[in-house]
């Protein structure tokens, strides 16, 4: 039987923003009938000859309760009504449970995402304040609700990186103190990460931010047995080309220039327009071809760039140029014209639902079953993880189905 009964939160950063919204609203448009599961990859998903959901134990989408951190106090039907991804029917069927839900006062930081401000800030100026207060609104959300699981997802704006190799980054008793001594190398999104932690509420980081896979969190979260998983999304062009190097490595067909361009013009694409948080994103998504191909592809170029009349309609342009047979060369042309925010949003939901069965199986530390999910998947050694899209999801498939016999 499908676990109904379990009541799981999902304390969101960034439940303002695009891709939070339309996951609230999806989840309350599937929720009456006024919507199936289309785009949601584990939808209908059999393992072991019967649905996932009771198989497995993975809690069911009208179980998942909401909430969240935003710098933008508004309401999410303002806030959807803004971002424009909703059409009118979906924003008006969807609208009461949108018109219900206030973000909390975030924790934010202007030096490291200088393009997204505003006044919805918790009052609390370092960065011990910070995490205290992350951690009282978990556990008031824990409580208010009687939730069964907890979950934080990191779907903030991009970050600019700190220095990776900080101290206060490299071990937990460093982080400890970091805190205490207000250590600017600690940023926003560790905040959130090492207070998920601490509460117990598995981490999912869909963002490019450095976060929760520093090496002081990844042994925090070993400590207290808490999943966590990251980072970056991969959800459009990434995606493309996860599916498409690996059939170009099977038919030995070499890659001699990879181009790639994104326009996009919603909060993320402003976030983006600063050269920080933008650095931060270009390392994410060019570090999948080298490592799917076998060999270095030195003419592999990715732009980002911030087109506001475009909003969330993102274009995500590729021009790949193949050697194959004979030294015959070869092009390929790929035009992705999507919605951003509704290829991203079922993947966050699904994030959700994978890192709670995580954690109702004991299972903490890096999620690497989850890789198929990210564009710089998380290894607990510092590994080089898989890229394939194909093994990936077999990795994934495996995972669910090892649960099984223990239930």
């Amino acid at each position: 039987m499908v676990q109904q009964s379990r009541r799981v939160g999902v304390a969101v950063v960034g439940l303002g923003g695009a891709v939070a919204t339309t996951a609230v609203a999806g989840l309350e448009l599937v929720r009456i009938g006024a919507a199936g599961t289309d785009g949601l990859p584990l939808a209908g998903l059999q393992v072991a000859g019967g649905p996932v959901e009771e198989t497995t134990g993975l809690v069911g989408y009208e179980s998942l309760v909401v909430r969240g951190w935003d710098l933008d106090g508004s309401d999410l039907r303002k806030a959807a009504e803004q971002h424009g991804v909703l059409d009118s029917r979906q924003l008006e069927q969807a609208g009461p449970a949108l018109s219900a839900l206030t973000p909390w006062p975030a924790a934010g930081d202007a030096d490291f995402c200088r393009n997204v401000t505003g006044g919805n800030v918790v009052l609390a100026e370092t960065r011990r304040a910070q995490v205290d207060a992350v951690r009282a609104d978990l556990r008031r959300f824990r409580e208010e609700e009687a939730l069964d699981g907890l979950v934080l997802v990191n779907l903030a704006s991009t970050e600019r990186w700190p220095d990776p190799a900080a101290p206060a980054l490299q071990t937990v008793e460093a982080f400890e103190a970091g805190l205490d001594a207000d250590d600017r190398a600690i940023t926003p999104a560790m905040v959130y990460a090492y207070a998920a932690i601490a509460e117990g509420a598995g981490y999912v980081n869909f963002t490019p931010s450095l976060a929760a896979d520093v090496p002081a969190l990844v042994a925090f979260a070993e400590q207290r047995g808490v999943p966590v998983a990251g980072k970056d999304g991969k959800t459009g062009q990434t995606m493309m080309k996860t599916v498409l190097a690996p059939a170009f490595r099977a038919r030995s067909l070499t890659v001699e220039g990879w181009y790639s361009t994104n326009i996009l013009g919603n909060r993320d694409g402003l976030a983006l327009d600063d050269p920080d948080s933008l650095e931060s994103k270009l390392q994410t998504k060019g570090s999948v071809l080298d490592s799917i191909l076998g060999y270095p592809v030195e003419d592999h170029v990715v732009r980002i760039d911030y087109y506001r009349p475009r909003g969330d309609q993102k274009e995500a342009w590729d021009a790949i140029d193949l050697v194959g047979f004979l030294g015959q060369r070869m092009q390929i042309k790929v035009d992705f014209q999507c919605r951003d925010s509704i290829l991203a949003a079922p993947l966050a939901v699904e994030l959700a639902r994978l890192t709670d069965l995580a954690q109702q199986r004991g299972e903490g530390g890096v999620q690497r079953q989850l890789g198929w999910f990210f564009k710089a998947p998380m290894t607990a050694d510092g590994s080089v993880p898989e890229h394939a899209f194909h093994r990936q999801e077999t990795a994934l498939l495996d995972w669910l189905a090892a649960g099984v016999s223990a239930r």
